[in-house]
């Protein structure tokens, strides 16, 4: 099972570029994040004709959250982030797909920092601490993906320099980041390639894509259902390169099926069980 978390930065205007990748890529679960699009203009007859079923929260000009699918009905178990009754931004949306529980989500921005958006991603991502919480030691699969808007070590960023004053980068939401780890959560990309530069988002300006002057800061957290599960992850890049695309390119993890050992007749029959 392939599952990919992309960023599309405007669903209607980059609905060609992702109709692309998902014929070229042929991913089974999606969450995409930054549709900026009312929830009565989602385009879901193009993507339901692409053969996906899908889900989705929107809201008008900014933000927005959805999931797709190609391997089976999508079972939406919560939506909107809890914590804050007021919280109106459309961020969190959640669903167990193929025996997989997947939280999509997009974190805030936080700039300028300090500030009111910046206090506001402090508060969302102890939401989300709290919440993730919840949901890692559950027996099934969970991965939580999206795009956090953090920049989580030196290695994810082409020129950390250049980022000091960013709230992507700022240590209070790297230590809050690193929180999350510390309930056990595995960041799939840099668990399988520990010491690569491998980065998800590049700037319109200055040829970023060109030079790989990028940052990651798209990521795919598994629980240790999950975990155990994990045979690939890397971001696909190549829809960075086409022409009226987002600034971000999928991240992608590879699942394969959980290991299943037979059980023996015994003295009163004979059974099968299924072992992580």
């Amino acid at each position: 099972m392939r599952i990919a978390t992309y960023n599309v930065n405007g669903i209607n205007g980059r609905l060609p570029i992702l109709l692309k990748w998902l014929k070229l890529a042929e991913p089974d679960i999606v969450c995409l994040q930054e549709l900026k699009v009312p929830q009565e203009k989602f385009p879901q007859k193009a993507i339901r004709d692409a053969g996906y079923d899908v889900i989705w929260h929107g809201q008008s000009r900014w933000n927005g959250v959805a999931m797709l699918s190609r391997v089976g009905e999508i079972h939406e178990t919560r939506r909107g982030l809890p914590g804050d009754p007021d919280d109106e931004q459309s961020r969190y949306i959640e669903a167990a797909v193929g025996g997989v529980l997947i939280a999509g989500f997009y974190l805030p921005n936080g700039n300028p920092w300090p500030g009111p958006k910046f206090d506001y991603k402090l508060r969302w991502m102890a939401r989300l601490h709290a919440h993730l919480g919840t949901l890692y030691d559950l027996e099934a699969p969970v991965v939580a993906c999206g795009d956090y808007n953090l920049i989580p070590t030196d290695e994810d960023v082409y020129k950390p320099d250049n980022w000091k004053k960013d709230a992507l980068f700022s240590p209070e939401a790297r230590a809050a980041y690193q929180e999350l780890l510390g309930q056990g959560w595995t960041d799939a990309i840099r668990h399988l390639h520990p010491d690569e530069r491998i980065y998800s988002f590049w700037a319109y300006w200055r040829q970023s894509f060109e030079r790989n002057a990028g940052i990651r800061i798209d990521h795919l957290l598994l629980n240790k259902a999950a975990t155990k599960r994990l045979r690939a992850a890397g971001v696909d890049t190549r829809p960075r390169g086409w022409e009226k695309t987002s600034d971000h390119a999928p991240a992608w993890i590879e699942l394969g099926e959980a290991r299943r050992t037979r059980i023996g007749k015994t003295a009163k029959g004979s059974g099968d069980a299924s072992t992580d």
